[in-house]
């Protein structure tokens, strides 16, 4: 069963992430087909854009833990939105935790409902944001961006938009996007890639000079007695012996 459905209007391709069982979390085949899909997307001159969105009331709930990427191909990923010639634009009615908010880096611009909510919870299962720093230690509000990896709390539409996870949110999600989509159908192929390539440049540069190192550190830390305590905790519904 796909994990990532393909439809397309007017020149933009939506993807949307479709794996319910676990909240759209970053599994291993989700991460190979949604890659996949995007390789696609850049290869067709049809395509102008693509809108990357989500069935239920989760984009992405970050790593699967049962099933985890791996960290090589977290990277391949992200840096294939990132490199992408068409702008990728994200569309979130719901929630985003961990390792998606990675996804909302990486996209060019981002649009939520007021009823979405974002966390960094990495820290609360022994381990760090680290690959997904690539993007967004370049792109949002560092002191912002402190508090929140540091204590992994939830952050409404207001608050995510302020500190630059978000580009704009509204109640209905798809208002927001409306001149956003109707922006990049009007825009040449041609300049919408080189503006891109301007946009991304920084990011870009995060990737060659830290993604291995911030690969290796996140191995580290998923190998880790606590990160394995932090995991067990969180399937097993309860807190984690550090909690105090």
């Amino acid at each position: 069963m796909s994990l990532v459905a393909r439809a397309r209007e007017r020149g933009v391709e939506t993807l949307t992430l479709d794996s319910p069982h676990n909240r759209n979390a970053l599994s291993a085949a989700l991460v190979t087909e949604l890659t996949d899909a995007l390789t696609d997307a850049g290869e067709d001159t049809g395509v102008r854009a693509v809108l990357l969105t989500h069935t239920g009331n989760t984009f992405s709930a970050g790593a699967d833990l049962r099933d985890p990427p791996d960290p090589d191909a977290l990277v391949a990923l992200l840096r294939r939105i990132v490199e992408l010639p068409k702008p990728v634009v994200a569309r979130v009615d719901g929630h985003v935790r961990a390792g998606g908010l990675g996804l909302l880096g990486a996209c060019d611009v981002a649009a939520a409902s007021t009823a979405s909510t974002f966390a960094f919870t990495e820290v609360r299962i022994g381990v760090a944001p680290a690959v997904i720093s690539l993007m967004l230690l370049p792109r949002t509000d560092p002191r912002a961006l402190a508090r929140h990896y540091l204590t992994g709390e939830r952050l409404d539409a207001a608050e995510a938009t302020r500190t630059g996870l978000v580009t704009a949110a509204g109640d209905d999600v798809d208002a927001v996007l409306a001149p956003v989509l109707d922006g990049v159908r009007r825009a040449s192929p041609q300049g919408l890639a080189e503006t891109k390539r301007l946009l991304t440049a920084r990011v870009l540069e995060a990737f060659d000079r830290d993604a291995a190192q911030l690969t290796a550190l996140s191995a580290r830390l998923f190998a880790s007695p606590q990160a394995r305590e932090g995991m067990t905790a969180f399937l097993e519904r309860r807190d984690p012996q550090w909690v105090v």
